[in-house]
């Protein structure tokens, strides 16, 4: 029974690293309800405007045959109507292609609840589809788009993972380093509810750096550019520090020595604007800010983790005894390890037999037998299998280990 025990499968505490795999979709499809409802509504308001006119005209000229003004605006309804048809055609196509992603992913989770034991091949199955989808994540991150991608067709993952999302984002923070704001902008125009409720400030953070490039230049006509930029999208702002930081810009020269001007005029304000975006992208997705992989890794290195692990005997323990090698003890993880905690154990596992030698270490008394005779121990002697060069001792030393 305890057996099966440590082998059943719990998919809730599995799935906790699996929520961003529905959360997106989720976020993208109430984008894409949100900018149908955009398009129709500008769209009804411009026909509604050309229906009156051109009933107006016909009016006008009643008993008479519409004029060329009328057939003008009719043709230009018509040509509203259609750009219509084209933009919701398109976001039906991209609200399809989202419910079958969902869809994909859900049967993809159900799958784990399907499975009982973490003996199961099916789980072993299961987990290396989750490592990869974890290694695509971890390149999106990384900036490597193209490999990402075709690690996902490899291994037919394109519906798991979410590369589109992030070739986005990877564009966008591309633009900024490269001194662009427009296309963060217009990234913030398509989400400009959802950043209202994040009560998000990156809008005003680009338009203030749109401000800083007009005073940089220094000449009359770009400094009234920047009162009527820094009037138009900076003073309705609830944050009045960025009215104030556009004043005080228009006091000082880009070659100024203040420090906190000194610092707006830093074309580093771009970096920082790549990594506020990076961020409020995230938050908006509800993707964690660190790669997916870094969290499973973490988690895994945490739960083998023992105090022993970075003992300095650890190594010479397992290959002087011949123990499995402790994965935390291993020359590739153990470095790797020393920053997570260590494991909560509510229970210990011992050998059968167990009992100590006089310098402390403790063993199961068959096996410290058959490496003594591995080591060719004289016979009523012990000695300590990790460290065969110490001396030997008379077996009467050796005491059995009791455990309350």
């Amino acid at each position: 029974m305890a057996e099966l025990a440590a082998t059943k499968l719990e998919p809730d505490s599995h799935l906790l690293l699996d929520q961003p795999l529905l959360r997106l979709p989720h976020e993208l499809l109430r984008r894409n309800l949100k900018n149908a409802q955009r398009h129709i509504e500008q769209a009804n308001k411009g026909i509604q405007k050309d229906m009156q006119t051109t009933l107006a005209s016909l009016a006008g000229a009643a008993g008479d045959h519409p004029p060329a003004s009328t057939l003008a605006s009719l043709d230009a309804t018509l040509a509203k109507a259609q750009n219509l048809k084209r933009k919701l055609e398109q976001l039906n196509a991209e609200e399809q292609q989202l419910h079958r992603q969902q869809r994909l992913r859900l049967e993809h989770l159900q799958q784990l609840h399907e499975i009982q034991s973490l003996a199961d091949v099916k789980y072993d199955m299961w987990s290396h589809t989750r490592l990869d989808r974890l290694l695509v994540d971890y390149l999106l991150r990384k900036g490597y788009i193209q490999s990402a991608r075709e690690l996902a067709v490899e291994k037919d993952l394109s519906e798991l993972v979410d590369v589109d999302a992030f070739e986005e984002c990877r564009r966008i923070e591309k633009s900024l380093l490269a001194g662009r704001t427009q296309e963060c902008l217009s990234w913030c125009s398509e989400n400009k509810q959802a950043l209202k409720k994040l009560d998000s400030n990156l809008e005003m953070e680009l338009r203030l750096q749109q401000f800083i490039e007009l005073v940089r230049s220094g000449n009359m006509n770009s400094q009234v550019e920047a009162i009527l930029h820094a009037r138009k999208h900076l003073a309705g702002s609830q944050d009045a520090e960025f009215c104030l930081q556009a004043g005080g810009l228009l006091t000082q020269t880009a070659d100024t020595t203040v420090g906190r001007y000194q610092a707006l005029y830093s074309h580093d304000r771009y970096a920082h604007l790549a990594e506020k975006f990076i961020a409020t992208h995230h938050e908006l997705f509800t993707l964690p800010r660190q790669p997916l992989l870094h969290i499973a890794l973490s988690a895994g290195l945490s739960a083998l983790k023992t105090p022993a692990c970075h003992s300095i005997h650890a190594l010479q323990t397992n290959a002087n005894t011949g123990a499995p090698v402790c994965p935390i003890c291993s020359t590739e993880l153990n470095a790797l390890a020393r920053t997570v905690p260590y494991a909560h154990h509510p229970t210990s596992d011992m050998e059968d037999d167990p009992v100590v030698l006089p310098n402390g270490r403790v063993f199961g008394r068959e096996r410290l037998r058959r490496l003594n005779e591995k080591l060719g121990t004289a016979p009523g002697f012990i000695r300590d299998p990790t460290a065969p060069d110490e001396a030997e001792w008379d077996e009467a030393l050796i005491k059995k280990v009791f455990i309350s």
